[in-house]
């Protein structure tokens, strides 16, 4: 009779320490970071990531409406970025200030830069003059000589050549994908922007460039 109570004391015993040893492991897997378990906690419990640096990425190729340009509550400066024409020679954005701009930043590589480009080269078309200018700036590493094969492979004509071969200005102006459109008033500030591609040569397109125009 005293050993069945003495075993039974003991599976007692037994049980709380190994409960305590359970509860123990949990709290060091919680409160110490694995290694891929994704990102750290901080004191406060809150996770954090390290941002990482990154190229702008292409958005979906379908176009989006000129409903997606989102406007600045009121026009902001922009940064004075250099890049080059069709013959190397550097151009500054300031260069173009007293014309109403829209600066499209695209890629040789970015599928939905391909399927707007020619929008963009009706556009100039039609509305092109000394008051505005489609401004497309090719920023990838190709530098002219890729900005202009690819050009030439869709039959643009009435756009001129730009071309950032530092492939940094995407960065500069706060691109976050391409294609990135941005409408630049007279006095070189950013009205708004588009995020991806759009169908620039639509009645609401011209309305926009039009509407700069008068307003500034």
């Amino acid at each position: 009779m005293v050993d069945m109570e003495r075993r039974s004391a003991l599976r007692r015993v037994l049980a709380v320490v190994l409960s305590v040893v359970a509860v123990g492991a949990v709290a060091i897997y919680v409160t110490k970071p694995q290694p891929g378990n994704g990102p750290s906690a901080t004191a406060g419990g809150t996770a954090t990531v390290t941002p990482q640096a990154q190229a702008p990425k292409a958005t979906a190729p379908d176009g989006a409406p000129i409903g997606a340009f989102v406007r600045k509550p009121k026009p902001e400066a922009l940064p004075n970025v250099t890049f080059q024409d069709g013959n190397g020679q550097p151009v500054a954005l300031e260069s173009f200030r007293g014309k109403v701009v829209l600066l499209n930043l695209w890629a040789t590589w970015c599928v939905p830069c391909r399927k707007e480009m020619p929008a963009l080269d009706r556009l100039q078309a039609a509305l092109g003059s000394d008051e505005f200018e489609v401004v497309a700036l090719s920023i990838d590493r190709s530098g002219v000589a890729g900005a202009r094969k690819f050009l030439d492979s869709i039959g643009i004509a009435k756009l001129k050549l730009y071309a950032d071969p530092s492939a940094k200005l995407g960065n500069d102006l706060k691109a976050i994908g391409l294609p990135t459109t941005i409408l630049i008033d007279r006095q070189g500030r950013e009205i708004g922007r588009l995020i991806g591609p759009a169908e620039w040569d639509d009645a609401d397109a011209k309305a926009l460039v039009q509407a700069a125009l008068k307003g500034s």
